[in-house]
């Protein structure tokens, strides 16, 4: 079985039209186990009950950021390992420092393109 295969990929974002290009962006590189939440706390319950590999999540969400997840996610010992890159149009660098320092993964800019999405997820989880 591939990795395409297997891996388990939670995207996260408030906005439909952004969960769906990254939805479709991870599609079109073969991956078959999406799921999705509008907000970080469906994500964290989601995570609780289904395990997945990695976390695609958006920076700027209403009451809880990316960052927010991000760090609730590193601080439970059940999903501490779980993979997190984060995506954002935000040019502000403060941003990505504290995801580093957070513990992320990746950082993925927008606008994603499929291409931008593939490389990020690659970086994390290996080839696709």
């Amino acid at each position: 079985m591939s990795i395409k295969d297997s891996l388990r990929i939670l995207v996260v974002d408030d906005m439909a039209a952004s969960r769906g290009v990254l939805i479709n962006g991870l599609e079109q590189c073969g991956i078959k186990n999406i799921f999705s939440e509008t907000s970080c706390d469906g994500a964290l319950s989601f995570m609780l009950k289904t395990p997945v590999h990695l976390v695609v999540s958006d920076y700027n969400m209403p009451g809880k950021s990316g960052l927010d997840l991000l760090k609730s996610i590193r601080a439970s010992g059940q999903l501490q390992r779980t993979g997190f890159i984060l995506v954002s149009g935000t040019t502000d660098s403060s941003v990505v420092t504290e995801g580093q320092r957070l513990g992320m993964n990746n950082f993925l800019p927008k606008p994603v393109t499929p291409e931008s999405l593939r490389k990020t997820v690659e970086a994390v989880v290996g080839r696709l």
